[in-house]
C-alpha cells in the first residue's frame, strides 16, 4: 500500500517530494537544507531554502564532545533561519554534490533538534534531495530572502533520558534499549575507548530502515514492521534510542515517536560516547545483548 503524505502521528511528519513541489509557493512555509557542507547547498538548493548546518547543535560539556547546546544559545540562530512558530518547517539534506559527504542523518539530527527545542510542526523529506533531483526537479543557486524571528526556544525534557535517569530505567522488563550503530561497530571495536555495546542494548541498524539505494528514504510500512517483529520492538514498551552519539538514535526516534505513533519513546542523547566516559561501566562484546 503507497504510503500517504505527510505521514505520521506527530510533530514530525514526512512528506514526499511531490508535496513539497505542490507548497513550494507558500508563503507559510519554512524550508531547512542540511546538506553537510555549506558548499554543497552554494552548488544547489530546493527553492526557497536557507542553509542549516548541524554542527550548530552540538558543542563539548566539561570535555565530552556531542552535547546539546542550551535553548538560549541555539535561539538566535534559529531566529536567524526564519523558523516560526506558528509556521511548517521543511528539513532535507542529500549525499552532497560539492563534498559527497552526506549520510542522510542530517535530516532526522535536524528534525529530532527541532522538536527537543519546542517546535510544533516539521516535516521530514522522504527520500530528500537525491529523490527530487532523481524525478528532475527543479533546483536553483539563488539564496532566499529571510527576515528574523520572534521564535523562542525550550528544551522538551520528555524525549530524551540522561545519564543518571538512563541507568535507572536502561534494565527494566517493560524497556527496550536500541542500538542504532552498524553491526560491526555494536559487535567489536568502534572509535570508542571500549569495544561493543551498552549491556542489554539490542542492535537495530538505523540504515536496515532505510532504502538501500537512498539512505534518506524510509523502506515500505510493510518491511519495517517485518524488522520491528524480528527485534521484538513493540508500542506496549518504553523504547530508548541509542547510538554512538545520540546521532544515529534520531532517525529510529522520530519513526517510533513520531510516524508511527508509539507512546513512550526516549532517546539516550549521550550514548555509547557517554556510556564509555565513565571507566566503571562494562560493555558487551559480540552478537548479543547481554
Amino acid at each position: 500500500m503507497a504510503r500517504k503524505y505527510p505521514y505520521g502521528k506527530g510533530i514530525v511528519k514526512l512528506v514526499s517530494t511531490d508535496w513539497l513541489k505542490d507548497h513550494l509557493e507558500d508563503k507559510n512555509l519554512v524550508i531547512f537544507d542540511t546538506q553537510p557542507n555549506i558548499h554543497d547547498y552554494v552548488q544547489e538548493h530546493i527553492s526557497g531554502a536557507v542553509y542549516m548546518n548541524e554542527g550548530l547543535l552540538r558543542v563539548p560539556l566539561k570535555g565530552t564532545p556531542g552535547k546539546y547546546v542550551p535553548p538560549e544559545a541555539i535561539q538566535p540562530v534559529f531566529r536567524r533561519l526564519g523558523l516560526k512558530a506558528d509556521v511548517p518547517v521543511v528539513v532535507y539534506t542529500g549525499v552532497g554534490p560539492f563534498k559527497g559527504w552526506g549520510d542522510g542523518l542530517e535530516q532526522t539530527m535536524v528534525a529530532y533538534s527541532l522538536a527537543r527545542f519546542g517546535h510544533d510542526n516539521i516535516h521530514v523529506l522522504d527520500g530528500g534531495i537525491d529523490k527530487w533531483k532523481q524525478e528532475g526537479k527543479p533546483l536553483t543557486k539563488v539564496f532566499p530572502k529571510i527576515e528574523d524571528s520572534n521564535f523562542k526556544a525550550k528544551a522538551r525534557r520528555e524525549f530524551y533520558v540522561e545519564y543518571e535517569e538512563f541507568k535507572k530505567m536502561k534494565d527494566r522488563e517493560d524497556v527496550i534499549l536500541l542500538d542504532a550503530r552498524p553491526s560491526n561497530v555494536y559487535e567489536g571495536q568502534g572509535p570508542w575507548v571500549k569495544p561493543g555495546h551498552i549491556p542489554g542494548a539490542i542492535n537495530l541498524p538505523w540504515a536496515s530502515l532505510m532504502d538501500e539505494k537512498n539512505k534518506k528514504l524510509l523502506k515500505p510500512d510493510e518491511e519495517i514492521q517485518s524488522i520491528l517483529k524480528t527485534h521484538g520492538v513493540s508500542p506496549d514498551k518504553t523504547i530508548i534510542c541509542s547510538c554512538g552519539t545520540g546521532r544515529e538514535a534520531t532517525n529510529e526516534f522520530l519513526l517510533f515517536k513520531f510516524y508511527l505513533g508509539y507512546p513512550n519513546v526516549k532517546i539516550y542523547e549521550g550514548s555509547f560516547t557517554e556510556w564509555t566516559a565513565y571507566p566503571e561501566n562494562p560493555t558487551v562484546v559480540g552478537k548479543n545483548p547481554r
